[in-house]
């Protein structure tokens, strides 16, 4: 009978060789297109071991990245953890193959800085090695510099992973693992050109989705290859996972490559054949995760020592997957096909596409173009909540129709915010990313605060049952009394994120260097929605916080903050500076010059619109307490008449008693 530790080691060797496998066919791929390559750039051949090492490298590296969040994924989510919160076997077992992913996915990102560095001067790794003036060679290179910030990350979070067992941990260590990511998906092909913000945007959903399905297989059949225990369970919940998945890349994959390239190019240069390639694999994968999902899954359901169908097809999976992300890696490195655009305008090429002309109403109001981050999370944010409101009703429950409406109202104004013309202009004028910014930090929070989605999914959801495995409704009670919940929903904090975030972002220098990024508009548009979400949760409490506030606290709160905001848009209306001047001059619009106005009307802006929600607050706050008293007031009735008021009987008993004292007193 194997040892543990044989069991554990046993899932290496297959990990080893989808790697292998995927770096193999990375560098394939790089050395047959190098011609084509050198031949577009114009540079000098840097030597095999960069032509070769940099594919090779980069393919195992995300490999191993994709394995880390998949095993922090199994970990969290995918097999339970002990009654005492701690990691059981697998749960563990899954841990430290995460810790150990991560540690490769550092070592490969540090390989790949020098590695860069010589494929994009074109001279010989070994003119690269010197550790200092590497340093200051990759800050001049942006996709060098994407992978030392990779690098960094990645071994913050196995160092991180080193020290953690229990289960409230390794959901953390999978948002970093997934945060190692992002790097990598503002560089590239994607992150250039014109319609660079619908690339970026797609090639972060790629790789997210890429990285939970081919993470979570790997993760799944490490664990079915060593013998862990609730194998059932986890392919079960995998399945599940692998299947939104499946959807996420399918959107992703051909918007990314239908904004570069026309439907004829795929079949006109080596380019499009990798396309066609990739696509046939993730169609490839798709069917045989169908056929997962109808055989050894439902296989394993009704019978846990029944794994052996399901090891040998997700080990053909795996290994597509391998090819998949080899043949991914040799698209990166495959000149594209010539710009849909041979001449774009400066526009186009700061932002990824172009204006008719300067905002009117019409065009705020109908010159869309969707934003695939926050307008796909917003339909999704609707869906969501309507299953649940529709499950509860199936149910015979009820659920009120104000707080639905309010709901779907936040996902409809966040919809506009970020896709139609008021975002289209946002990133090109200060005035236009004022009013997003009131409008994600202000109204749409309020909006979906009052929907109460926390008390919806605790009702919606079944709860697993005594002796059961905690299901998503035990996650959630987890993160609602969990120390991070109760530190970001204390009444300071979440007031110095609300209020500070402004001072900050636009007093601090932050927006100077960031206004010209687009993955730092997507940060700011984050920043504006959470720190709003979660400043009008403690104050609202439709939901249930981990820490209940009077409503005299909550509208303190309400109080400390309006003349911190009404102070930000006078700041802003006296200001001679500019902020992101020079960014929003090389724009060269012709109908946008007079930039210190428009700063000007900005701050006017933050001083209109950020009273008004607080208003709206307050008046929510008074219904609210109003409300609160009158049930106070049922509930003693209610207790009177269950007793015969006895409460009130004692009371007048107690002042019959003392003015006999106060008589008696007088008398003597």
């Amino acid at each position: 009978m194997s040892s543990p530790t044989d069991r554990t080691t046993a899932a290496w060797p297959v990990l080893s060789l989808v790697a292998l496998l995927a770096g193999i066919t990375a560098a394939g791929i790089g050395a047959l297109s190098l011609s084509e390559a050198l031949t577009a750039t114009g540079l000098p051949d840097p030597g095999p071991v960069t032509t070769l090492g940099l594919p090779f490298v980069r393919a195992v590296g995300e490999i191993a990245a994709v394995v880390a969040v998949g095993a922090f994924l199994f970990a969290a989510f995918f097999v339970p953890p002990q009654d005492n919160g701690v990691l059981d076997a697998a749960g563990y077992r899954a841990l430290r193959l995460g810790v150990a992913a991560s540690g490769m996915w550092a070592v490969c990102a540090a390989l790949l800085v020098p590695l860069t560095v010589s494929d994009v001067s074109g001279q010989p790794l070994r003119d690269h090695l010197n550790p200092v003036q590497l340093w200051s060679v990759a800050s001049l290179v942006d996709t060098a510099s994407a992978w030392r910030w990779t690098a960094l990350l990645a071994l913050i979070v196995a160092v991180c992973g080193r020290a953690v067992l229990r289960w409230s941990w390794t959901p953390v260590l999978l948002a970093g693992s997934l945060i190692t990511l992002v790097p990598l998906g503002l560089t590239g092909h994607s992150s250039a050109g014109g319609s660079h913000d619908l690339g970026t945007n797609s090639l972060m959903i790629h790789l997210v989705a890429a990285a939970l399905w081919a993470g979570g297989l790997l993760a799944l059949l490490a664990h079915a290859v060593r013998g862990g225990d609730h194998a059932d369970l986890a392919a079960r919940r995998f399945s599940a996972v692998a299947f939104w998945c499946v959807i996420a890349m399918a959107f992703s994959g051909v918007i990314n490559a239908f904004i570069r390239m026309r439907v004829t190019d795929l079949f006109a240069g080596e380019y499009g054949w990798l396309v066609v390639a990739k696509m046939i694999a993730l169609g490839t994968l798709g069917v045989i995760g169908w056929r997962q999902r109808r055989g050894p899954v439902a296989a394993l359901q009704a019978d846990p020592r029944a794994r052996g169908p399901l090891i040998r097809l997700a080990f053909v999976e795996a290994l597509v997957f391998g090819l998949t992300f080899g043949i991914a890696v040799g698209l990166g490195r495959t000149p594209p096909p010539p710009p849909l655009d041979a001449n774009p305008s400066l526009p186009e090429v700061a932002l990824g596409y172009d204006f008719a002309g300067p905002p009117t109403l019409a065009r705020i109001l109908l010159d869309w173009r969707f934003d695939l981050i926050f307008g796909t999370a917003a339909i999704v944010f609707a869906g969501v909540y309507l299953a649940g409101a529709v499950r509860l009703r199936r149910r015979g429950d009820g659920w009120p129709a104000g707080r639905t409406a309010a709901w779907l109202l936040g996902c409809a104004v966040l919809l506009f915010t970020t896709s139609s013309g008021l975002g289209r202009y946002m990133p090109a004028m200060f005035s236009m990313h004022m009013a997003a910014h009131m409008l994600l930090s202000m109204l749409v929070p309020i909006l979906l605060v009052l929907g109460a989605p926390v008390t919806l999914a605790l009702r919606a959801l079944p709860p697993a049952g005594k002796g059961n495995p905690p299901g998503p409704r035990e996650w959630l009670l987890a993160g609602l009394h969990s120390k991070w919940s109760r530190f970001f929903t204390h009444p300071v904090v979440a007031t110095v994120m609300f209020v500070a975030g402004f001072y900050g972002l636009y007093f601090g220098g932050i927006f100077d260097a960031a206004v010209s990024n687009h993955g730092a508009h997507v940060l700011m548009n984050l920043h504006f929605l959470m720190s709003g979400y979660l400043f009008y949760w403690v104050v609202i409490g439709v939901d249930p916080t981990p820490r209940p506030l009077p409503p005299v606290a909550k509208i303190g709160m309400v109080f400390a903050s309006l003349p911190l905001h009404a102070f930000f848009g006078v700041v802003l209306m006296g200001m001679e500076q500019v902020l992101g001047e020079s960014f929003y001059r090389s724009l060269k619009l012709s109908w946008h010059t007079d930039l210190l106005g428009d700063q000007h009307l900005g701050g006017a802006i933050a001083w209109a619109a950020g009273e008004v929600p607080l208003v709206v607050v307050m008046i929510a706050l008074l219904i609210q307490w109003s409300r609160s008293d009158r049930r106070t007031a049922k509930r003693l009735d209610r207790a009177a008449e269950r007793d015969d008021d006895a409460d009130l009987a004692a009371y007048n008993a107690m002042l019959a008693e003392l003015a006999r004292r106060d008589a008696d007193g007088a008398n003597h």
